[in-house]
């Protein structure tokens, strides 16, 4: 029994993770076939790079053979391809730097800044969530409640324009730019925070909420524990499996919505990094930021699996077991006009 039990884990990990580095390819090939469907000759702009330089007919020829574009596509992809697995992601075609340096330069301030912004959600949205639902005076919830639809609704630009107006034009707490260390973090951080805290918030409670009816808690107050008891021991572990599920899938969207908060900010962190290379056409580093993000993407989604069945027992690992809890649709914390499944 704990063989086939044993077993039976080890196939559900392994089949989460196919599906992960499934994600990750589909993210890159989606990626290629755009950008070489974008006009524009890349040959051309590793000529001219920044300069704007004019290139003769010959010198494109020579960078054509050099950089493989005189290929066929399907040949192209998959030297790409080949590069990608062996963690070789091209050289920039404006700053002629490895992208991978490139990368490695900007993301740890992207990542500073997307796992503060997530810390704060989880946190305020858990404490608004639970309090909207605990509350008894009704004024006090039906406060409670407004705030999360009000945040989410706040465009995240404008929610930056004001916290920097305040904060750092008026009381002078925080900077209104550059990267001085933790304290340039916070407001571009609570920008980010403010609609996936909000989305967290009104998940958390309406979860809650449904907890509520379920007979293993008038189960629990029959018996004779507190109200604090019931809220913490009961209620709270069964309606985290939603939020879970919201803070999984807000994690990729934190480092790509970041660009607005480290163009507001001047922040130099990737997401500023893939603006300026969209701009140029410098694909190799366009690639190879989709392909970072897609990667973080699918291993948030990936613990997100991983984690259920620890939180909730009643979540199998075996062939036949159904991945998560019953869906709803959600907005998606950073994009109201988009769902995600909770």
């Amino acid at each position: 029994m704990r063989r086939a039990i044993f077993a039976s884990g080890w196939f559900y990990v392994a089949r989460r993770l196919v599906q992960a580095l499934l994600v990750i390819w589909a993210a890159f090939t989606v990626t290629f076939i755009i950008l070489y469907l974008v006009p524009g000759n890349p040959a051309e702009i590793i000529a001219g790079g920044a300069s704007g330089a004019q290139p003769t007919p010959q010198q494109l020829a020579e960078i054509d053979a050099q950089y493989g574009l005189n290929k066929p596509v399907i040949v192209q992809y998959l030297v790409d391809l080949g590069h990608a697995l062996q963690g070789n992601l091209g050289v920039s075609y404006q700053l002629k730097e490895p992208v991978s340096t490139l990368i490695g330069a900007t993301f740890p301030s992207t990542c500073e800044l997307a796992f503060f912004a997530l810390a704060v959600a989880v946190a305020g949205g858990l404490l608004l969530g639970g309090a909207a639902v605990y509350l008894r005076p009704r004024w006090a919830q039906r406060t409670l409640d407004a705030l999360p639809p009000l945040g989410a609704s706040l465009p995240s630009f404008w929610v930056g324009l004001m916290l920097m107006e305040f904060f750092s034009f008026r009381i002078h707490i925080f900077p209104s730019a550059g990267q001085q260390g933790f304290i340039s973090v916070v407001l571009p951080g609570i920008m980010l925070a403010v609609p996936v805290g909000a989305q967290i918030a009104q998940v958390f409670s309406k979860s809650l909420r449904s907890v509520y009816t379920e007979p293993f808690v008038e189960i629990a107050t029959a018996k004779g524990a507190s109200r604090l008891r019931v809220f913490f021991a009961h209620a709270v572990r069964n309606a985290l499996l939603p939020v879970i599920t919201v803070t999984g899938m807000a994690i990729a969207n934190l480092f790509v919505y970041a660009t607005i908060a480290e163009t507001i900010y001047s922040r130099d962190g990737l997401g500023l990094t893939l603006t300026n290379a969209v701009q140029s056409k410098d694909i190799p580093v366009v690639q190879g930021i989709v392909l970072v993000v897609a990667a973080i993407y699918a291993v948030a989604s990936l613990a997100v699996d991983l984690v259920y069945p620890l939180v909730d027992a009643r979540i199998g690992t075996g062939r036949g077991a159904r991945l998560r809890p019953t869906a709803r649709a959600a907005a998606d914390p950073l994009d109201p006009g988009k769902a995600v499944i909770v």
